[in-house]
């Protein structure tokens, strides 16, 4: 499902003394199966863009194009349904909202609010289950009983089970030590390359971005500051400096061998890339030394 801003500006309650403008301006586009970073720092207005991504707010003027859906500021809630279906997310902590008593009855409550039967949701809940890497022998426990990893495999289990197009992160590792994340990030990873779905991810981690997203946008103060391909973005190092954002570790140290007079043949953003481009400069050095 491609996603479309179009002009969308969005102001917390309008013609009131209480008034705020939160986005300005907006212009974007996520096509179909695209893996999108979103960054900046607390106050940018990135949590207020991710609600306009399935109707939760609808723009103050401008439109969202949502697939075959257009939100303008006129639409209403009806016949909302089906599009929030499409569009799923794991909000910081999702394992917070587990209240069934078993998984597999959690993670079928959301297909069965959507009509779906009984018969097909425990369906869905068994494939899901083994989708974020537990087996089906963890359907008849009570969530409340697994560890604080395994709750949160189960929430974005139940928000899988909607079979949405588009899943959207809005910080999903908060809280998990480095191998917890990584799975947690390897898993989302998987799921975009072997199901299709579109990930849009919202995090402070800048490896994250480096390691799994196409396109990256930066936010500042509700306006798209920069938009591009990672290595386009975290190339301009002194901007980033400037806008007091991070770059990925990898390329963080490229930098500094850059200063020591160290070429790359492109700005390696990960830790297998600046291992490639420094096997690649040795190899080089032995040759000239031969």
């Amino acid at each position: 499902m491609d996603i479309r801003f179009e002009e969308v500006n969005f102001t917390y309650q309008p013609k009131t003394p209480f008034e705020q403008r939160v986005l300005f301006d907006i212009n974007l586009e996520i096509p179909s199966h695209s893996y999108t970073a979103i960054v900046g720092h607390t106050g940018s207005g990135k949590s207020t863009l991710l609600q306009h991504l399935n109707a939760l707010l609808k723009p103050t003027s401008g439109r969202v194009i949502l697939g075959n859906r257009e939100i303008t500021p006129e639409t209403t809630n009806k016949n909302l349904k089906p599009l929030r279906k499409k569009v799923g997310i794991v909000f910081q902590f999702p394992e917070s909202q587990l209240f069934e008593e078993t998984v597999a009855k959690d993670i079928a409550f959301g297909p069965k609010n959507f009509g779906v039967s009984e018969e097909e949701a425990t369906r869905l809940a068994a494939e899901m289950i083994e989708l974020v890497g537990l087996d089906a022998s963890y359907l008849d426990r009570s969530p409340f009983d697994l560890s604080g990893g395994q709750m949160r495999r189960v929430a974005i289990a139940g928000v899988l089970a909607m079979e949405p197009e588009v899943i959207i992160l809005d910080e999903p590792t908060a809280g998990l030590d480095p191998k917890g994340r990584k799975e947690m990030m390897d898993m989302f990873y998987r799921l975009h390359k072997d199901k299709g779905l579109s990930i849009i991810l919202v995090t402070h981690l800048m490896d994250d971005v480096a390691e799994y997203a196409d396109y990256m946008i930066v936010l500042e103060k509700g306006k798209i500051q920069k938009d591009g391909h990672p290595r386009e973005i975290f190339s301009d190092y002194a901007w980033l400096k400037e806008k007091q954002l991070g770059v990925p570790s990898a390329t963080e140290f490229a930098f500094r061998l850059m200063d020591e007079g160290v070429q790359f043949s492109q700005l390696p953003l990960t830790v297998a890339e600046l291992a490639d481009e420094l096997t690649a400069n040795i190899k080089g050095d032995l040759k000239k030394h031969e």
